[in-house]
C-alpha cells in the first residue's frame, strides 16, 4: 500500500479499485459458502498491514520509568477479533473428560451478566446491553438493557425459544424468579425492587408491583448492589447490602446482617450457608459462617498462593493494574484482580468429587476457578484445586472470554455465562492517559460489543438430565417429593414454590420428612419449608436438636431462631445445652445463635462453651463475640444509620414499645398470635403504610382506630387513643416503629407531632381505616403524570450520559456543575394539589477523577443544596414564596408544607458556592412529594 500512495492519483485509484472489487467478490463467495461464520464479519475489523497501523504512545505526562509502564509493548497490533461460538469452544482448555458446548448465543442475547431459572427450568438472562460500549462508558445509563426468558422446547439441549420478559431497563442489577411467571429486579441508581409478572402467558411481564424500597445506592455500576438471592432460610440477600429482606403476609421486613463485602455473586451450599463473591479483590469475600450472625475475622482463609491465577497466554496484557500485574512473556494475569459470578456445584450430572466445590469466574484472567473448601476445627480454608499443576478448571486462549456468572442448572450440569466482550473494566478505570486505555486502543477492544454466550459443562459418561422440570403447575404434594432430589437446584426451587404458595396441607408430610427421612438433605429442606410456611413447631425443633446427625442439629438451631424472636423463650435451655455439644460445628452454631438472639448472661454462656471445647473455631468465635473487632459490626440500615441524637430518640421509643405496644403487636412487630390464624393487632414490621408518610401512624396513635384494616379483623378490636401523651412521647414511639422493627424510614420530631395534633384537633372519635386513608398525604409518583424540569441536568457519574428516562425520576438528579444562585428544580403536577411535604436525600459523592488505590479512603464532596427557597405557582408564571430560606443538609432533607392548591413547585438556590478547585454540584436522590 505504501507503493500505491507514491504513484500518481489516477493509477493509485485504479489499483485500489481493483483490489476492493476482488475483496468484494471474495466476501460474497464467503457469505454464500459459510453464512453462519459470515455474520461475525459485522464484528471484524479492516485487516491493514501492521506497519500501517498507528504506533501506540505512552500518554503525555506519564513517566516512562514508572514501574507500570516498564517493558510495555507499544508496537502496532491487529485488532482482537471475535470468533464464532464453535471456534471459541476450540480455544478452551478443560480437565480430562470435561466438555463445553454453547446453548444460547448472540444475536439472540447480548452481553449477558447473569442467569437464573424458574420452576419449569426456563432460563432468565440479565442482558447488560449498555455495558462498556466504548472506553468512556458512554450511554451506560440508557434504557437499552433487558431481561429475556428462554426455553428448550424440543429438549435437544439448546435454548431456542425466547421472549423479552422486560425491556428498556437501565442496567438492571439482578433477576430472581419468584414464583409462577414472576421475577424480582431493580435498575441501577434506583432504590426500589419491583415484582414483574406475566399474567396472560405470552412470556412478557405486563404487571409491575413495588416489592421493597431503600434497597439501592448510586455510583459506579460495578459498586452497586447485585444478585438478589433466595436463601434456604427463606430470606433474600444481595451483594453490598448489609441487610436481608423477607416477604411476609403483612409486608416485606428486613434485618441487619454482617458486611458481605461482595460485588457480583451470591450462592449457597447444601446446608444453606451463603457464599459471597468479591469483585476488585478477585477473591471470595465472605463465606465462613452465615452472614446474618455478623462478621468474624478469620486469618489464613486462603491457602498459600491462592491469589495467583494460572490463565492461558492471551498476549493482550490488558490489566488495569499495569505491567506490575502481568506475567511475562505470555501477557497473562499474575495476581487476581477481578472476579464475577459464583456457584457451589450441587448438581447430579457431573463427577461426584466436584459436588460441594466452589466455582467462580475471573474475567480479567479469562479463567473459571475450582475451589476445595477444607474445614478444620470449625474454620474454613480455601484451596485452588489446580494450583500445583499451575492451571485452572477452565482456561481460554481467546482474549474475549469473560466468565461473569455460573450456575448449577436444572439438567444437573453447570452453565457458564460468558459476556464475550472486549472491555471488562468500567469507564472509571479506562480513562484517557491510563495504561489500560492504551492497551484497549492498541487492540481496539472497545469495538467488540453486543456479543455473549452461555455454555454447558458436561462430562464423559454423564448425560444431562432430560427430564425437564414442570414445577410451576404441580400440586404441593408433588413439590414435596422434589425436596429429596439429588440436584440441589431442584430442591431449592421446590422449597421456594412451596413457601410462596402458602399451602398448609403439606405440613404433616413435611413434619414426617424432617423427622424421619433417610436423606439428610431432604430433611433440611423440609425443616426450612416448615419455617417458611410459619408452621414450624417448637416440639419438632426440640426433637431435631437431639438428632444423631450434627448437620440436622445445626439446622434446628438456625431454624428455631424465628420461634425465639416470636416470643418462645422456652428454647433458651436448649441453646445452653447445645453449647456443650460433642460436635465442634454444633457448638459454634449454638454460640452464634446465642449472640444473634442476645441470650441472657451471654458472656458467661460463651465462656462456658470455650472452657469445654478447645477447638480453634470455638476459641475464635467466642473471643470475637465477647470483643468484636471494630470492622465486624453488623451492617447498617434504619436506626443504626441515624445520627446520635436520632438514635437516642429511637432508643427511648423502644422502651415505650416493649413496655406497652408489644403485647398486641408482638415483640418483633409481626403481631401477637391469637389462635385460629388470627393476630391480636396488625403487623408493623415491613409495613409500607408505617414507612411512608408518618401522618398515618401519628393520627392513629393520637386518636386511635377501630374496625377492620384492609379487610382483616384483629382480636384486640381497637387501638386506643394516646393523645394524652406528650409530643415527645408520641414522636419517640413512632420513630422506633419506623426504624426499629425491620422498617427503614425517617425519624419523627415533636414539632411534627404538634402540627398533626393541631391539624386533627376536631377529631373526636376513633378513626376507621378506609376513611383515614383518604385523609393521609399520598406520595405523588412519576407515573401519576408529573412533568419535571430543571435549569441544569447532567450525569452524576464519570463517563456516563444521563438518559431522558433517568434524568427526571425520583431516583437521582444533579446539576453536574458547581452550585450557583438561581439554579432550580421544578415539578408540574397533572392537576392542582395541596402539597404537604417534600423530601429528598443528598448523600456525599466520591470526587470525580478519583482512582481506586488499595487501603485508601476515597475523597468525598458534599453535594446537598446549601441554601434554597421553595416556591409554588398555579400557572408556572406567577410564583409565591412559601419558605424563603431553607438550609440544606447532608443526607435526608424533610420539608413539611401546607400549601393551597398548586400546579407547580420549585426549589431555587439562594446562594452560590465559591469555586475552590472542587466541582460541588447540587444533587438529589429519592426526591418525593406528598400531597392531597
Amino acid at each position: 500500500m505504501k507503493k500505491h500512495f507514491q504513484q500518481s492519483p489516477y493509477k493509485s485509484k485504479t489499483k485500489v479499485g481493483l483490489v476492493l472489487g476482488l475483496l468484494a467478490l471474495a466476501l460474497c463467495s464467503f457469505i454464500i459458502a459459510k453464512p453462519q461464520q459470515a455474520r461475525y464479519l459485522a464484528h471484524l475489523y479492516p485487516l491493514f498491514p501492521v506497519d500501517s497501523l498507528p504506533k501506540v504512545k505512552i500518554p503525555d505526562g506519564v513517566d516512562p520509568n514508572d514501574e507500570n509502564w516498564k517493558g510495555i509493548d507499544l508496537e502496532p497490533k491487529q485488532p482482537v477479533q471475535p470468533l464464532s461460538p464453535t471456534d471459541e469452544a476450540a480455544r478452551f482448555l478443560l480437565p480430562p473428560g470435561y466438555h463445553i458446548q454453547p446453548i444460547l448465543t448472540e444475536p439472540a442475547i447480548q452481553q449477558p451478566g447473569a442467569i437464573a431459572f424458574d420452576g419449569n427450568g426456563r432460563m432468565y438472562v440479565l442482558e447488560l446491553r449498555s455495558y462498556m460500549l466504548d472506553a468512556d462508558s458512554k450511554n451506560e445509563l440508557e434504557p437499552t438493557s433487558r431481561i429475556s426468558r428462554w426455553e428448550d422446547k424440543n429438549n435437544d439441549g439448546i435454548y431456542e425459544s425466547g421472549t423479552t420478559f422486560i425491556d428498556h431497563l437501565i442496567f438492571p442489577r439482578f433477576v430472581l424468579p419468584y414464583g409462577k411467571d414472576c421475577i424480582l429486579t431493580m435498575e441501577s441508581d434506583a432504590d426500589n425492587v419491583y415484582k414483574y409478572t406475566d399474567t396472560n402467558g405470552d412470556g412478557k411481564a405486563d404487571k409491575k408491583e413495588l416489592f421493597t424500597t431503600k434497597y439501592g445506592r448510586s455510583g459506579n455500576v460495578e459498586h452497586q448492589q447485585a444478585f438478589m438471592y433466595y436463601g434456604m432460610d427463606n430470606w433474600l440477600y444481595s451483594t453490598v447490602n448489609a441487610f436481608r429482606v423477607r416477604e411476609t403476609p403483612n409486608g416485606v421486613i428486613r434485618e441487619k446482617t454482617g458486611y458481605n463485602r461482595a460485588q457480583w455473586g451470591v450462592t449457597q451450599d447444601d446446608d444453606g450457608k451463603l457464599w459471597f463473591q468479591g469483585g476488585a479483590s478477585g477473591l471470595p469475600s465472605y463465606f465462613q459462617f452465615p452472614i446474618h450472625y455478623g462478621n468474624f475475622e478469620v486469618p489464613n482463609e486462603f491457602a498459600k498462593g491462592f491469589d495467583v491465577p494460572w490463565g492461558a497466554a492471551v498476549k493482550v496484557a490488558d490489566m488495569q493494574g499495569g505491567m506490575d500485574e502481568i506475567r511475562q512473556p505470555d501477557g497473562s494475569l499474575n495476581r487476581v484482580t477481578g472476579s464475577a459470578g459464583n456457584d457451589i456445584f450441587r448438581g447430579d450430572r457431573l463427577p461426584e468429587n466436584i459436588k460441594g466445590q466452589y466455582f467462580y469466574g475471573e474475567p480479567v484472567a479469562r479463567i473459571v476457578r475450582q475451589i476445595n473448601p477444607v474445614v478444620t476445627e470449625g474454620l474454613t480454608t480455601l484451596h485452588n484445586v489446580y494450583q500445583e499443576q499451575k492451571t485452572e478448571f477452565i482456561r481460554s486462549t481467546d482474549p474475549l472470554f469473560r466468565p461473569v456468572d455460573m450456575a448449577t442448572a436444572p439438567d444437573g450440569t453447570m452453565y457458564i455465562v460468558d459476556m464475550y466482550h472486549g472491555i471488562i473494566q468500567e469507564g472509571q478505570w479506562t480513562q484517557k492517559g491510563s495504561y489500560l486505555r492504551t492497551k484497549i486502543e492498541q487492540y481496539q477492544l472497545d469495538k467488540v460489543i453486543g456479543l455473549g454466550r452461555i455454555w454447558r459443562i458436561t462430562y464423559d459418561g454423564k448425560e444431562r438430565d432430560k427430564n425437564q422440570p414442570k414445577m410451576l403447575n404441580e400440586a404441593s404434594a408433588l413439590l414435596v417429593k422434589h425436596l429429596e432430589h439429588p440436584n440441589g437446584w431442584r430442591r431449592d426451587a421446590a422449597q421456594q414454590l412451596l413457601v410462596l404458595k402458602k399451602d398448609l396441607s403439606v405440613v404433616p408430610a413435611l413434619n414426617t420428612m424432617a423427622l424421619t427421612h433417610k436423606n439428610v438433605l431432604a430433611r433440611i429442606h423440609a425443616l426450612w419449608t416448615l419455617e417458611g410456611l410459619g408452621a414450624l413447631k417448637t416440639s419438632v425443633v426440640q426433637k431435631l436438636l437431639k438428632d444423631p446427625s450434627p448437620r440436622i442439629r445445626i439446622q434446628a438451631l438456625r431454624a428455631s431462631e424465628s420461634l425465639y424472636k416470636a416470643g418462645d423463650k422456652s428454647l433458651e435451655a436448649n441453646y445452653v445445652t447445645s453449647l456443650s455439644d460433642p460436635n465442634t460445628d454444633v457448638v459454634i452454631q449454638a454460640m452464634m445463635t446465642a449472640k444473634v438472639l442476645k441470650l441472657p448472661d451471654l458472656e458467661n454462656v460463651i465462656k462456658l462453651a470455650m472452657e469445654k471445647n478447645k477447638a480453634e473455631g470455638v476459641k475464635l468465635v467466642g473471643k470475637q463475640i465477647m470483643s468484636p473487632p471494630k470492622s465486624t459490626n453488623m451492617g447498617s440500615f434504619g436506626a443504626s444509620s441515624l445520627s446520635k441524637e436520632h438514635q437516642e430518640v429511637v432508643a427511648r421509643g423502644a422502651v415505650i414499645y416493649n413496655e406497652l405496644c408489644s403485647q398486641c403487636h408482638g415483640n418483633n412487630g409481626m403481631g401477637t398470635p391469637a389462635g385460629a390464624g388470627k393476630l391480636m393487632a396488625p403487623a408493623l414490621a415491613g409495613s409500607l403504610r408505617i414507612q411512608s408518610h408518618p401522618e398515618y401512624a401519628l393520627r392513629v396513635i393520637l386518636h386511635g382506630m377501630e374496625g377492620s384494616i384492609d379487610g382483616k379483623t384483629y382480636t384486640a378490636g381497637v387501638m386506643a387513643s394516646m393523645k394524652d401523651q406528650s409530643d415527645e412521647w408520641v414522636a419517640d414511639v413512632v420513630s422506633y416503629i419506623r426504624n426499629g422493627l425491620s422498617n427503614d424510614a425517617s425519624v419523627v420530631s415533636p414539632q411534627q407531632v404538634a402540627l398533626i395534633r393541631a391539624k386533627t384537633s376536631g377529631q373526636k372519635t376513633m378513626y376507621q381505616f378506609d376513611k383515614l386513608l383518604k385523609q393521609i398525604p399520598k406520595e405523588i409518583l412519576p407515573q401519576d403524570g408529573l412533568k419535571i424540569t430543571a435549569s441544569h441536568t447532567a450525569s452524576t457519574r464519570i463517563g456516563g450520559n444521563i438518559s431522558p428516562l433517568s434524568a427526571f425520576t425520583y431516583e437521582g438528579w444533579s446539576t453536574g456543575i458547581t452550585q450557583e444562585k438561581g439554579m432550580w428544580y421544578q415539578i408540574e403536577f397533572p392537576t392542582a394539589i395541596n402539597v404537604t411535604e417534600v423530601r429528598f436525600n443528598a448523600p456525599s459523592n466520591i470526587k470525580k477523577g478519583w482512582q481506586y488505590k488499595p487501603n485508601t479512603i476515597p475523597p468525598y464532596i458534599q453535594i446537598y443544596p446549601r441554601e434554597y427557597t421553595l416556591e409554588t405557582s398555579t400557572d408556572g408564571i406567577n410564583w409565591q414564596e412559601n419558605i424563603p430560606v431553607i438550609k440544606g443538609n447532608e443526607g435526608e432533607n424533610i420539608i413539611p408544607l401546607n400549601t393551597n392548591k398548586t400546579k407547580f413547585l420549585r426549589l431555587t438556590l439562594n446562594t452560590s458556592i465559591a469555586k475552590d478547585g472542587d466541582n460541588i454540584p447540587w444533587s438529589m436522590r429519592q426526591f418525593k412529594v406528598y400531597g392531597q
